[in-house]
């Protein structure tokens, strides 16, 4: 298969109207964005291309599920903007920050939220514990995800911080999250993270669902 083949957007699949609804338009246009431009610049791999939407698209959109109303989310680690674009584009009402490290992949992700409009979501360059205790980030966020970041153990270390009290830290794991959870049970209470649990989203659009470990921040709830 030739690399222009390889690039072509996938269309997208019957389900993608059930999950994007009226945003589908926007979904689209990103899909192009990832298949295109990521691609381009080494943030997607060629083979990741016909899976776009099974794979990343749809699998990331459907934990917004487990987010409230109106919520502030920060999406460490964000590469190409999975999940923290896609979450934004399903749910205008949230506020999405992606924290990035690196300018090649910054540079798409501010070049994806000039091209398609999102007023809900901002860029900012750096590593998720250079934003601990920083006073601009007082009070912490809603919501802080992550996709296929770094070992629980280390990820609840870089995102609890970030966590208001009473809010939610939500990584998407695999298989082994059961024995990520147990591992990373110590970190967990050090930042204080409670009751982790493994949770299963997404099971009438996506084969297998999606599997996302959800800690709670000890604390009153807004």
């Amino acid at each position: 298969m030739s690399d222009d083949v390889s690039r072509e957007t996938p269309p997208a699949p019957i389900s993608a109207q059930g999950v994007f609804a009226s945003a589908l338009p926007l979904a689209e246009q990103y899909a192009d964005l990832l298949a295109g431009e990521a691609t381009v610049r080494g943030l997607i791999g060629p083979r990741e291309v016909p899976r776009l939407w099974e794979r990343h698209l749809l699998n990331c959109a459907v934990i917004t599920d487990l987010m409230a109303l109106d919520s502030t989310v920060c999406d460490i680690g964000s590469g190409a903007g999975l999940p923290g674009i896609v979450l934004a584009i399903r749910r205008p009402d949230l506020q999405v920050t992606l924290v990035e490290p690196l300018l090649r992949r910054t540079t798409f992700l501010d070049l994806a939220v000039s091209t398609m409009g999102l007023a809900n979501v901002r860029v900012h360059r750096g590593r998720a514990e250079e934003l601990h205790g920083k006073s601009s980030w007082a009070g912490g966020f809603d919501v802080v995800t992550s996709r296929a970041v770094a070992p629980l153990d280390r990820l609840a270390g870089w995102s609890l911080p970030l966590v208001r009290q009473g809010g939610l830290f939500l990584a998407m794991k695999g298989s082994s999250a059961p024995e990520e959870v147990e591992s990373a049970a110590a970190t967990i209470r050090r930042y204080g993270g409670v009751d982790p649990r493994v949770a299963s989203v997404g099971a009438e659009w996506v084969t297998p669902p999606v599997t996302v470990v959800s800690v709670g921040k000890a604390g009153q709830k807004r």
